[in-house]
Formats: structure tokens, C-alpha cells, sequence
């Protein structure tokens, strides 16, 4: 890998993609994300994880897999960048194309990561090596962490994304 990946910093939990099922798997299914096709990424819906409490049976699971070869819409679940392949885990729940919903790192409450929610993705790097790692936070949460002195920084956490 390289110092930083750059490749998949243009994706962020809860942005919405196109992917082409690759593979089916007993635990769900590797995709492949539009426009991102030779970026050493690695992604997949994990169906058992998504649907296996709304099924009756095993072979009514089975049925919600997706046909190899298809297109569909997902959402970005996680992406973790501490190694490559880049893994990525993508929803395709209704609830979550919807809206879809994480707890924020620092205090556990629910948050709504989605467009339009309160969520900060920040991804945190080492100046030592490759590598970095993902955390979702409100905004409230990371201005609460920055020192009382630093309003200017305190300021910015709470208005990023907003015009």
C-alpha cells in the first residue's frame, strides 16, 4: 500500500454508489463499485448480517441474494483504509438508501450519516506509515473535544458541510 491511498477518499460512509455483484458467498456477496473497478478496493454486502432477522428460513435468505452480474444500488456502510485491499461494506437495506444511520465514535448515540445528517467522517492518518482509520462523530461531539481556546477550530467542526 501505498504511504496514503488516495484512491478511496473520494468515498465516505453513507454516499450512495452503483455496484455489479461479482460473487456469491455463504455470508453475502463481493461487489465491484462503478468508477472504482482497478482501485484496490474490496467490497461486499453481508446478507446474512442485513437480512437473516427479517427471513423465515435459510432458503428465503438464499433468495434475497442478488444475481451475479447485476446492478444495483447500495450505500457506504465502513470503509477501512489501515490495509489493502481497501475493505468496504455496502448496505442495499431500504432503510439505510433511505437514511442511513451509525453511532457517532464518541458518545454511542445514534446518527444519521446520510446527506443532510449531522455526521463527520474523519479519517485519521500516522505520520509514520500507510494506512488510516475511520471515525464518525456529531459535530457537536468533535467541537466538544477540541480545547475551549481553539474557538476557531471549535467553530469550523460545527459549520463543515454547511454553507
Amino acid at each position: 500500500m501505498e504511504r496514503f491511498e488516495t484512491a478511496s477518499l473520494a468515498l465516505m460512509p453513507g454516499q450512495k454508489v452503483q455496484a455489479t455483484v461479482l460473487s456469491h458467498h455463504p455470508w453475502g456477496v463481493l461487489v465491484e463499485i462503478a468508477g472504482y473497478e482497478n482501485a484496490g478496493l474490496s467490497a461486499s454486502i453481508d446478507m446474512i448480517e442485513q437480512f437473516s432477522r427479517t427471513t423465515s428460513s435459510h432458503d428465503e435468505l438464499l433468495a434475497l441474494f442478488p444475481a451475479i452480474g447485476s446492478q444495483l444500488e447500495a450505500v457506504i456502510e465502513q470503509i477501512h483504509r489501515w490495509h489493502s485491499p481497501v475493505p468496504v461494506r455496502l448496505s442495499i437495506r431500504p432503510d439505510d438508501l433511505e437514511s442511513l444511520s451509525w453511532r457517532c465514535d464518541f458518545c454511542g448515540e445514534p446518527i444519521t450519516v446520510s446527506p443532510g445528517g449531522d455526521a463527520l467522517v474523519l479519517d485519521s492518518r500516522s505520520t509514520d506509515g500507510p494506512g488510516s482509520h475511520t471515525v464518525i462523530s456529531h459535530r457537536q461531539c468533535l467541537a466538544d473535544r477540541i480545547r475551549p481556546e481553539n474557538q476557531g477550530g471549535r467553530a469550523r467542526a460545527l459549520k463543515i458541510g454547511h454553507m
